[in-house]
């Protein structure tokens, strides 16, 4: 008999559970997991359930992104996702599609089954009102923290009512009591479990408590009380009633909850978005609707949209490690090696403080990055800054940094500063030695940098007064024209377009697109145009004859195809430099390592500032 094939989207701690005990069932699982760190730690070690439930299996078919399940044909697709995750998926998923597919959604809050019916369409959608929980123990392993059975699931439209009895069976029989109900009683449940979230997530995302520590405390129990009997009064309204002793039933589910944090309470903590606005969020949202008071939940939700707003991480040591982790994680250039691998190592760090964006690179003694990182620019993310940068000190030992890009005469944390264009000229030359032109595309402004056969910066010419053709620029045009940065490159190589913009001025630039939009240009021919416009301004500019040509910035890291089209103004061949976006950086690290040898080689403190240089961007 031929295995029923699941795909999973979104391998959290309700993900794994379900990938564990659906394999267990004889499904043929298919994960869908982002984080390519997790990813090879689950293809290599397998998903491990502890404490309330006790289970591991081992899973060959693991992908990072959604379009790799585009061909497997799959009976089922859960999305265990967060909900404010589960729209752009949704988009993914849709090439997945087929007649035969049944699509689920086991996640928390009111209306996100409506996130995927509105692609699928409801006969296809089935609603999982899931009952268990768990904290992560490891990236791939959770500790299953309770089960309060069974679960509920059901179609939306009742029209796939075998589907969802197929898949209830399946779990039944691995010990995960599931029930089939009705679309109606699927509503009801979907409310009932929303409100029992709402009374206690944002509680304890806010207080800091687990579900334990707020059902002890008479004062929050109040609360508690409180919240859920608002959350039962605009149930009322929308024609859902529960029992009379429900707001027992529930503070007696709610008590056995245990020494658990919330999912919105560990996303708070940890710094993430949070799904408040499906949970106490919906709750206000259907209390408007019908003119009910929603006092409590509504103060929860602004609480947490408040402190989300203000990237607040609170000062709890194994969130906070955790949270660190995570970060240093992210930006590994060799994933296969963890950051303690480096701890014995003397490692050097440069940051590019750009306008735009700042960008973080370490080095190991032998100039190699090991780390790359960024972030927006201080003035815009001043909390993820500081915690990265502790995160940094954290797991590598830095023995000398340098800081350069705009920012860098305010950042008194470095021990030398230097100019973006020395930088730019040392990452390069890393790479490609000898006499070369950088140009050098950034948020702001356009740089083009000479370098001598020493690889040594001989001049350099910047339009710093105007950020026509820069990286603020393109978003502005692409803002006007309805067109998303990251898609420019791939709409302009599917054009032939030929014409230019006439002005440069963002403004009148602006009331140029809108003519091309009102004459019916398609997007990929304003793209081209757009990206033409800007190679004949930077092939006028000063770039050295005879000479070869290196791109470097983050306009060309997210812009590709415009290199295309500058070599052709320029006739000539271009090429891009390996993570364009973080050779400043790099060349601030390699620097840092240059000056901190040579200061031991002569026993001085630290050396160059930045007034001695013979270049000051």
């Amino acid at each position: 008999m031929e295995k029923i094939k699941v795909g999973l989207i979104g391998v959290g701690n309700v993900g794994m559970i379900l990938a564990v005990k659906l394999q267990e069932a004889g499904c043929e699982m298919h994960l869908c997991e982002r984080d390519k760190i997790k990813k090879e730690k689950i293809l290599e070690e397998g998903i491990v359930l502890e404490n309330v439930i006790q289970a591991s299996a081992r899973f060959e078919h693991v992908y990072t992104t959604i379009e790799e399940m585009a061909n497997l044909d799959l009976d089922y697709l859960i999305f265990t996702l967060k909900s404010y995750q589960t729209e752009e998926a949704v988009k993914q998923a849709e090439a997945l599609n087929s007649a035969k597919l049944t699509v689920i959604s086991a996640q928390n809050g009111i209306d996100v089954e409506k996130i995927l019916s509105a692609s699928f369409t409801e006969s296809k959608t089935l609603r999982m009102v899931v009952n268990f929980a768990g904290n992560a123990v490891s990236q791939n392993s959770v500790k299953v923290t309770f089960f309060n059975p069974p679960n509920y699931i059901g179609s939306l439209d009742d029209s796939r009512k075998k589907e969802a009895e197929k898949f209830a069976d399946m779990l039944n029989g691995v010990s995960l009591q599931t029930t089939v109900v009705d679309s109606f009683e699927l509503l009801e449940r979907a409310w009932e479990k929303t409100i029992l979230n709402a009374s206690l997530s944002a509680l304890c995302a806010v207080g800091k408590l687990t579900m334990g520590e707020a059902m002890s405390d008479p004062d929050t129990v109040e609360l508690i009380e409180q919240t859920i009997n608002e959350g039962i009064e605009v149930a009322k309204k929308e024609k859902i009633k529960f029992p009379d002793n429900f707001l027992r039933k529930c503070l007696r589910y709610l008590k056995k909850g245990g020494d658990h944090y919330p999912s919105l309470a560990v996303d708070l903590l940890n710094n993430r978005p949070t799904e408040i606005d499906y949970m106490n969020g919906k709750l206000v949202e259907y209390g408007r609707k019908h003119y009910v008071r929603t006092t409590l939940n509504l103060s929860f939700t602004n609480m947490v949209k408040a402190m989300t707003n203000k990237n607040v991480i609170p000062d709890i040591v194994n969130v906070t490690k955790s949270y660190s982790t995570s970060l240093v994680k992210k930006g590994m250039v060799d994933t296969s090696k963890m950051p303690i691998y480096y701890k014995g190592v003397d490692c050097y760090l440069g940051i590019d403080l750009g306008s735009a964006y700042s960008k973080f690179t370490i080095t190991d003694e032998a100039g190699t990055p090991i780390f790359q990182y960024a972030l927006r620019s201080l003035n815009k993310d001043r909390d993820t800054f500081k915690h990265l940068m502790n995160a940094i000190h954290t797991h590598f030992s830095i023995k000398y940094s340098c800081a350069t890009g705009y920012g860098r005469k305010h950042f008194i944390d470095s021990d030398i500063i230097k100019t973006e264009v020395n930088c730019a000229t040392t990452g390069v030359s890393k790479y490609f030695s000898g006499a070369k032109n950088i140009l050098d595309i950034g948020g702001e402004d356009i740089k083009i940098i000479k370098c001598n056969d020493r690889n040594g910066t001989e001049s350099f010419y910047m339009n710093e007064k105007c950020s026509a053709g820069t990286g603020s620029f393109l978003e502005e045009i692409a803002e006007r024209a309805n067109i998303k940065p990251q898609q420019m490159s791939g709409l302009a190589s599917n054009s032939e377009y030929d014409q230019e913009l006439n002005s440069f001025c963002t403004v009148f630039a602006k009331t140029e697109i809108m003519n091309w939009i009102f004459d019916g240009l398609t997007s990929q021919d304003i793209s081209r145009g757009v990206y033409l416009s800007i190679a004949n301004r930077v092939s006028k500019m000063r770039l050295a004859p005879g000479l070869p040509i290196y791109m470097i910035g983050g306009v060309i890291a997210h812009h590709p195809y415009f290199k295309v089209l500058l070599s052709q103004k320029l006739e000539k061949s271009i090429e891009i430099v390996e993570n364009p976006q973080y050779i400043v950086s790099l060349g601030a690290a390699l620097t840092a390592l240059k000056d901190y040898k040579r200061s031991m080689t002569v026993n001085s403190g630290p050396l160059v500032s930045e007034a001695s240089e013979a270049f000051d961007a």
